[in-house]
């Protein structure tokens, strides 16, 4: 019998998840999700998933008062643009099972596309008569400043995986047991970029140190071979030796471990990573992706390529890329400036 690699673990997983919502659903929504199967990723449909169990939870409370399941295409039809406008509203702060949920404006523009594509389906298929969710704008986006670690706070990253200073002791002694673990993990975010659910997933066969490479599966299911530095290379070398020590099942192929010798989580991932950037860069608050916007910035400084940038973070859409780095630079801004001659020279 094939023993399911860890991304096809999760996409069951998603799919279990997919149905345990959709149950709550009414039977037409069914149809939406196995329309969009073949163009669309486990993740996202999981995503679209919870954004429409929210959206039919607010139209059983407080429009049509009747049990999600309930609620009808006729139900939608009858449905007006203030009745979605007042959804976006909703969903700036709401309560669900005593949990209190918030949204800001992407999270709401995330929430409204979700229902548009449901809504355009439906109307595509001649299931509704009107497509109401189309008249509603989407919510007004103020974009961020890209937040990232300069070379100073990199390198005090680095060291504060070795050796914390704010650490308890009985954090220190737990670290002692991690922390050659966790700094090739740091390293290879900063060597490579990779999102934190393509570590997460990577083994160790996906690895030719003869040639600094690895095969990483991206976001979609496609594999691409990346590259990474020396320094990248002997902190996994280094864990990899460690890790040959370690009673783990010859089934367990994955290149990271938790303390259970098991594939470690995103989670885990995400927490390792916030108390050490807490630690470097207090004012600042370091993820897993932060660190991918790190290795962006340095590669969009060092090439000045777009493209490159965008091939190797695995951006299927350039203009992603461009949104996110192509205004980034003070150096780059510094240098324009320095180029720009004020009248003629004698």
């Amino acid at each position: 019998m094939k023993t399911l690699s860890y991304f096809e673990k999760r996409d069951l997983n998603n799919m279990e998840k997919i149905g345990s919502y959709l149950s709550d659903l009414p039977e037409y929504c069914y149809d939406f999700f196995t329309g969009m199967e073949l163009s669309t990723s486990s993740l996202t449909r999981l995503n679209y998933a919870m954004d429409l169990a929210i959206f039919y939870d607010y139209l059983s409370r407080y429009i049509f008062n009747k049990k999600k399941e309930e609620i009808t295409l006729l139900d939608l039809d009858k449905l007006e643009a203030k009745d979605i406008e007042s959804y976006l509203s909703y969903l700036s702060y709401y309560v669900v099972d005593d949990k209190v949920y918030r949204n800001t404006e992407n999270g709401k523009a995330r929430k409204l596309a979700s229902v548009r594509s449901f809504f355009k389906y439906l109307f595509n298929h001649d299931l509704i008569s009107k497509n109401v969710v189309s008249k509603v704008p989407t919510p007004k986006l103020h974009t961020k400043g890209i937040v990232r670690l300069e070379n100073d706070e990199v390198e005090r990253l680095l060291d504060a995986v070795q050796a914390p200073t704010t650490f308890t002791e009985r954090q220190k002694n737990y670290n002692k047991n991690t922390k050659i673990r966790d700094n090739a993990m740091v390293t290879l975010f900063l060597g490579t970029g990779i999102r934190v659910s393509e570590l997460v997933g990577l083994n160790v066969e996906d690895f030719d140190f003869s040639q600094n490479a690895f095969k990483v599966t991206r976001k979609g299911g496609n594999q691409t071979i990346l590259y990474y530095p020396n320094e990248v290379k002997y902190a996994l070398e280094e864990w990899l030796t460690i890790r040959e020590t370690l009673p783990i099942d010859k089934e367990e192929k994955a290149l990271f471990l938790s303390l259970q010798n098991k594939r470690i989580c995103t989670r885990a991932v995400e927490n390792i990573v916030k108390k050490f950037a807490y630690e470097s860069s207090p004012l600042k608050k370091i993820t897993p992706h932060k660190l991918r916007s790190t290795f962006g910035t340095n590669l969009y400084r060092e090439t000045n390529d777009i493209y490159i940038v965008a091939d190797v973070l695995g951006h299927k859409d350039v203009n992603t890329t461009k949104k996110h780095y192509a205004a980034i630079s003070d150096d780059l801004r510094r240098n324009v400036a320095k180029k720009v001659k004020i009248g003629y020279d004698e």
